[in-house]
């Protein structure tokens, strides 16, 4: 289905996150750190991004401000702490969930951000002059 992909700093989260993500048929590349996710972002093309908020070496906001600038994927962040995550990205990231999010509902909510971005895309190819 879709290149994912997925950062968190604690190694058995992001192994989980991968494992829901590929059990829904998506294609995810995990990493541990921002400047690896950001790295992957310049030198990778995919179709969203979730995220942790605190990482090690740095916050989501650089991940996610990575993503927007690379393009319009959809950006999710999962974290403990979503307050501090909404008020300190001023809602980059296209939705926040709480940790411990529930995988079906992480599964549910990536696939309709997906969804969403391909209407998007598809508006956005109609409204094209010829």
């Amino acid at each position: 289905m879709a290149n994912i992909l997925c950062v968190d700093d604690e190694p058995h989260v992001v192994t989980l996150k991968r494992a829901i993500l590929e059990s829904a048929g998506h294609s995810v590349t995990a990493c541990t750190s921002a400047r690896d996710a950001i790295e992957k972002l310049r030198h990778n093309a995919y179709d969203a991004v979730v995220t942790d908020w605190r990482l090690g070496d740095a916050n989501g906001r650089a991940v996610v401000q990575a993503a927007k600038d690379h393009s319009s994927m959809p950006v999710v962040v999962v974290s403990g702490y979503v307050a501090e995550a909404f008020q300190a990205a001023e809602p980059l990231a296209d939705l926040y969930l709480e940790k411990p999010v529930n995988p079906e509902e992480l599964v549910t909510i990536v696939n309709e951000l997906l969804k969403s971005q391909e209407r998007d895309e598809e508006n956005q190819k109609c409204r094209r002059p010829s």
